[in-house]
């Protein structure tokens, strides 16, 4: 038995799949009746037993949780030891400026977990506030939530089904399940048993389910799961069971933060050893460790990264594209996948007729859903048919009514058959008010077929006229003639046999839903029979001709998907509609090849899926499990994936996916559940966004690169000071590093932040997510650098032109003050790109932002109240001069070593392919 079979029969008690049981049976093994219901004491008992028909709330954390949670990061802990100190040794300032950063750091990180908790709730408010339901052999309007298993509930038109339930009774019943299933068409319902248990949702076709619609007729059902075992329970199961990934740069920061906790508590340990063996007094020992944990430890990352993702996401939200965490828009930049769903994703969600065959001639539907404006056109120098028959029977043999907006009232099909009769320049509505229904055979999924009784005129004569639309062997199957009546002349049917089974097929492959159309004429001996019996004139009709209807692609999808695929982002659709369909929709964007169905996806074990994936771009008739199922498989291979949807069905999937993206027309659980959610349904703002992420990951590895220099320089400075005895072991007090992590770091992020990035962005793949920020190339770069700023730094110290003191400013260190200051801001605007060169435009920019510090580190050394708090000096004019001497040698050195990786990239791309670096690792960390 399948997991949705034992999942409904937990409930009612019955032994088997109830979709494949006798409809009595399932209401005898459920203690019910089908005309009665239950008693009202026995749904008492029920209510009691199983609880209430609701889908249980998920507790978000409390705000403390997650602060307490923050504050345990390393990096805070580590600031937090800063304070201490800090504040045992009387620096009070420094340990207030620390502790205003470890609450801007724990504020950031609570308000992204906050957010973006209440996937499961919003399924409970999906749940309808009263159902029919017959108790004591009374129909009673009741609360959804009070429905148990065993009530018999009336449905009809227009309703939401209130809970999982098989049919009992039914007629020309009709429910859409886009919302469940993802298949955009409304399916046909009836009573009659299934024959095998192995049937996903969309082809139960004797079950109704909680939350999804019924469109057309009328409905008994007997409940057969409430709560959490009906089929929006087990998602918000499986909700609950789903634990967000960590974004790659969070898994990256974090492994970062436990190298720099080493090295700086490494280095504080050091010259804690160091000072104790030289008899270092106490405070001063202190204030040493201090100025060398500030130094080392990079106090700010956790701000100024947030600051970096904090731009990116506005300017996704300014490109209609809204993150709930920070760290998205750098998910999004090392995107290698995307699974998008079909049905409102790719395409409208709205049914439109695209292809007609009609006296034996093809004819494309232009038009977009249910608009309607549109062409029809045929091959040139055709014969052009008399569509009187076929807009007769588009306007008069269907409910549907369509407003010149586009809203619908009725079945989704018949709305795009008044679609295209508009396009025919047959108004519907004023077509069934000048010839309304005499008689009709309701459409019933029993015989699939639905016939309406006119009397029309055409060309002055008046006559009573048959219209019969339906699926089309069964259509054929009644018809004894092509052409007429009311134009033309008929053939035999078996004459054109061919030619309709032809077209039939070539429709079938590209995935339509077709409709077939025949007419007849009443002859006036026949109006009674009209009345009493018109199941009995439904033969000897005269064929008119097939109809493909499709839900049809969103305008700008198709080159979307070119975009993606070209910026070596493989693209997968996961739909829960037929395979066939799937797989034409598939072609017609332009994917990769492959196609599987649901079915055939269960057969495969996670192992063989793996090793077939690269073949597999289409999938259908897939299950909500298979869709969360898919998105673990690709993370197992290492992939980052993004997942789209808009229905219910793929809630568990976007809370799995690295970076799940909800449409903003969607329900409210994808959104919720969604780490992204795309307010203009555009698939091309979802690429966009992916270039965004790219330019902020490109940023942030800038950013980290920049920041790592200077962390270096300082702890080479620090320890070099203590181990050679320099300066009595102060290579700079810890106001001035405070200064310059204030006044010179942070400026530096704004020159990198503002920096446009590489336009070429996406003409290159994804980054390798298995290659980290940290990676082998980056550190030895991240050293170099550190290693040129340091002698630089360290030559006033050594060199100076007076005595050193720790106690008064000198001239030796506020020389090392201003290398160091200045050289924080060259470093900023050369390694605001790589491998591209640093003064190449913009450069005006980013020197008029950098001109800020050098003029607060000028006033630093000027201001008498500045010079006594950090301990500086006036320097001369020959003294600035070579601090800028020698700070410009970083600059001078980065741009240097540039210039030679581009020209040894340059020469391996002329030697051949073989020579040069696989593209997805030649940029996995630009310039890290």
């Amino acid at each position: 038995m399948s997991e949705i079979g034992m999942a409904a029969s937990s409930a009612t008690g019955v032994e088997g799949a109830p979709y494949t049981l006798a409809a009595g049976m399932v209401v005898a093994a459920a203690g019910s009746d089908a005309d009665e219901g239950l008693a009202g004491a026995e749904a008492t008992n029920r209510l009691s037993s199983y609880g209430p028909n609701e889908i249980a709330a998920e507790k978000p954390p409390s705000i403390w949780a997650v602060a307490v949670q923050q504050l345990r990061d390393p990096m805070n802990l580590m600031l937090v030891a800063v304070v201490v100190v800090s504040l045992l040794i009387g620096e009070l300032s420094t340990g207030i400026i620390v502790a205003l950063l470890i609450l801007l750091n724990v504020g950031l990180g609570t308000r992204q977990e906050l957010t973006a908790r209440a996937s499961v709730d919003a399924l409970s408010n999906l749940q309808v506030p009263q159902a029919r339901v017959v108790r004591d052999g009374e129909v009673a309007m009741i609360a959804a939530t009070q429905v148990v298993p065993g009530d018999i509930v009336q449905v009809e038109a227009g309703d939401i089904v209130p809970a999982d339930g098989r049919i009992v009774r039914s007629a020309t019943l009709e429910a859409q399940e886009a919302a469940l299933t993802g298949e955009s068409a409304p399916i046909a319902k009836g009573t009659g048993a299934l024959a095998s248990a192995d049937v996903g949702l969309g082809d139960q076709t004797n079950m109704l389910f909680q939350s999804t619609s019924v469109t057309r007729g009328t409905g008994t059902i007997v409940v057969t799961a409430t709560g959490m075992q009906t089929q929006m329970g087990r998602i918000a199961t499986m909700l609950t069971s789903v634990t967000r990934t960590r974004s790659p740069l969070q898994r990256e920061l974090d492994s970062l933060t436990k190298v720099l906790g080493l090295v700086a508590w490494g280095s504080v340990a050091l010259i804690v050893v160091v000072g104790l063996i030289r008899g270092t007094p106490a405070k001063d020992l202190l204030l040493l460790g201090t100025a060398m944990a500030i130094s080392a430890i990079p106090t700010g990352m956790p701000a100024f990264v947030s600051g970096l993702l904090s731009l990116g996401a506005k300017q996704l939200a300014e490109a209609k594209a809204v993150v709930k965490n920070l760290t998205d828009v750098e998910t999004l930049g090392a995107t290698s996948v995307i699974n998008t769903d079909k049905t409102g994703t790719l395409t409208l969600n709205q049914m439109m007729v695209s292809t007609l065959y009609a006296s034996g001639t093809w004819f494309t539907v232009d038009g977009e859903g249910y608009r309607k404006s549109g062409a029809i056109r045929s091959v040139a120098g055709g014969p052009v048919p008399d569509f009187t028959r076929l807009g007769l029977g588009l306007a008069l043999d269907s409910d549907a009514v369509v407003g010149d907006d586009g809203s619908v009232i009725g079945d989704p099909t018949e709305a795009a058959l008044v679609v295209l009769a508009a396009k025919l320049g047959v108004d519907a509505d004023e077509t069934r008010r000048t010839y309304p229904r005499l008689s009709e055979v309701p459409f019933d999924s029993e015989y699939k077929f639905m016939a309406t009784f006119h009397r029309v005129t055409v060309d002055g004569v008046e006559q009573v006229i048959e219209l019969i639309k339906g699926a089309p062997d069964v259509v054929l199957a009644r018809c004894s003639h092509a052409g007429g009546p009311l134009s033309g002349s008929q053939v035999p049917i078996a004459e054109l046999q061919d030619g309709i089974a032809e077209a039939n097929e070539r429709m079938g492959h590209k995935g339509l839903r077709i409709l077939a159309f025949a007419a007849r004429l009443v002859a006036d001996h026949e109006l009674t029979t009209m009345t009493d019996d018109p199941m009995s004139l439904t033969e000897g009709l005269s064929f008119v001709g097939l109809a493909g209807i499709i839900d049809p692609l969103r305008a700008e999808a198709k080159s979307a998907v070119g975009t993606a695929l070209t910026a070596g982002i493989d693209v997968r659709m996961i739909t829960g509609d037929h395979a066939v369909t799937a797989q034409a929709i598939g072609e017609e964007l332009g994917l990769g090849p492959g196609a599987i169905s649901g079915t055939e996806l269960v057969t495969l074990t996670d192992e063989e899926l793996k090793h077939h994936m690269p073949e597999l771009h289409v999938f259908g008739r897939v299950t909500p499990q298979d869709k969360l199922r898919l998105a673990r498989v690709m993370q197992e291979q290492g992939m980052i994936v993004a997942m789209t949807g808009d229905a219910v069905n793929d809630a568990a999937a976007l809370k799995q996916a690295d970076i799940g993206v909800a449409m903003g027309s969607g329900s409210e659980v994808t959104k919720q559940a969604a780490r992204m959610v795309l307010t203009d349904d555009n698939f091309g703002t979802l690429v966009h966004a992916v270039e965004i992420g790219r330019r902020v990951y490109d940023k942030v590895v800038s950013y980290v690169r920049y920041q790592m220099t200077q962390l270096l320089a300082l702890v080479f400075l620090f320890l070099a000071a203590t181990v050679f005895d320099i300066n009595d072991g102060v290579a700079m007090t810890p106001p001035m590093v405070l200064f310059l992590l204030f006044f010179a770091t942070a400026v530096g992020v704004v020159i990198i932040a503002v920096d446009p990035g590489d336009p070429d962005v996406m003409h290159r793949p994804p980054r390798d997510a298995g290659v980290p920020i940290t990676n082998r190339s980056a550190v030895i770069r991240w050293i170099c650098y550190a290693l040129v700023l340091f002698v630089v730094t360290l030559l006033p110290l050594v060199a100076g032109p007076d005595e050193l003191s720790t106690t008064h400013g000198t001239v030796s260190m506020t020389m090392t003050f201003v290398v160091m200051g200045l050289g924080t801001i060259f470093n900023a605007v050369v390694n605001r790109r790589d491998p591209t060169s640093g003064v190449t435009a913009p450069i005006v920019k980013a020197l008029a932002i950098g001109l800020i510090p050098v003029v607060l580190i000028f006033l630093a050394t000027q201001l008498p109240t500045i010079q006594s708090g950090l301990l500086t000096v006036s320097l001369s004019p020959r003294q600035w001069l070579t601090c800028v001497g020698l700070a410009a040698i970083l600059p001078i050195v980065v741009e240097v070593a540039k210039v030679v990786r581009r020209r040894g990239q340059q020469q391996r791309t002329a030697l051949g392919p073989e020579h040069a670096v696989a593209p997805a690792r030649a940029w996995s960390a630009p310039g890290a």
